[in-house]
């Protein structure tokens, strides 16, 4: 006795997380059973026996609460449930050949955040990361710019992958790094070194050379002032540059727009820092080769590396 769709078995449609999923598998038959126009060549197909093709659609065909296939002639074809549910299926199965691909792709992608002083951005640092980039273009790089308390404390939360910052001499074991040479500078048009107080041009409280600047200047016996406090490297050089006071900078930045102060002015040489390149010891291969690479500029100016600390 032949079935028509009415006479499957009426059933209530559930509702929201109680619905049924569709396994991707028994979509797969019924369009292969289509596309072959029967049950042994889909089974070829799919690598399958003919029986759990028919098993398959039986359960499809329980699942929607209709009839899906006409078995009744030579051919079989597609009921009109069966009609309706196959453009379906063909969209399901081709957007899960679509997520497979993305994530595909995905899995080949690695992403590496990079955490650098501000005055690195413009650097030759910036020509090694396009080097970098253009040597493995599978990685992409998110670099963060930024004070170094600010990219330590992101490093120590797990948000940046590796970070090339300033730092006390072996504050923290590093896989590379240099000595940090400062520099006193002042104003060349508008020097304000001799007014009394002395006008400082620092970073805020806890960044860089700030306590060093202080100290530096109380031991001279000089009353001093904080005339500017700016977190931005290039505020700090343009503020000095105008003539609101003194500051200590790592001498790369030192502009044509400064006049360099040292002993003759009565100020001590601070040669207590580093810049320091960090990673975690369970960094991945790909962590490692951008390290190296900035390690190799750090070489290249003349700075030293840990032995065996990029391997």
């Amino acid at each position: 006795m032949h079935h028509t769709d009415g006479d499957m078995e009426s059933r209530t449609k559930p509702d929201g997380p109680n619905r049924p999923l569709l396994d991707p598998d028994l979509l797969k038959a019924i369009v292969a059973v289509v596309d072959c126009g029967g049950f042994t060549a889909a089974a070829a197909r799919l690598h399958s026996t003919q029986s759990t093709v028919s098993q398959k659609i039986r359960r499809l065909e329980e699942l929607v609460g209709h009839r899906l296939l006409d078995r009744g002639g030579r051919e079989i074809l597609p009921t009109d449930a069966g009609q309706a549910l196959l453009g379906h299926a063909r969209h399901l199965l081709a957007l899960n050949d679509q997520i497979l691909d993305v994530m595909a792709g995905a899995a080949v992608a690695v992403t590496v955040r990079l955490g650098v002083p501000e005055d690195f951005v413009a650097s030759r640092a910036t020509q090694v990361l396009a080097d970098f980039s253009r040597r493995h273009p599978q990685v992409k790089l998110e670099i963060t710019s930024g004070l170094c308390s600010g990219l330590v404390a992101r490093y120590d939360r797990g948000e940046l992958d590796l970070i090339l910052v300033k730092q006390r001499r072996h504050s923290r074991a590093a896989v590379a790094c240099k000595p940090e040479t400062l520099a006193w500078i002042d104003s060349a048009r508008h020097p304000c070194f001799q007014v009394d107080p002395v006008p400082l041009v620092t970073f805020p409280p806890r960044g860089l050379y700030r306590e060093d600047i202080i100290r530096a200047i109380e031991a001279m016996d000089r009353s001093w002032r904080i005339a500017y406090t700016c977190s931005s490297l290039h505020g700090i050089q343009h503020a000095v540059a105008a003539g609101l006071g003194i500051s200590l900078l790592p001498l790369r930045t030192v502009t044509p727009d400064h006049a360099v102060l040292g002993p003759r002015e009565g100020l001590p040489v601070v040669d207590d820092y580093e810049i320091v390149l960090l990673h975690r010891p369970t960094a991945d291969d790909t962590v490692r080769a951008l390290a190296r690479a900035l390690a190799d500029l750090l070489d290249e100016e003349g700075h030293r590396t840990v032995p065996g600390g990029l391997s």
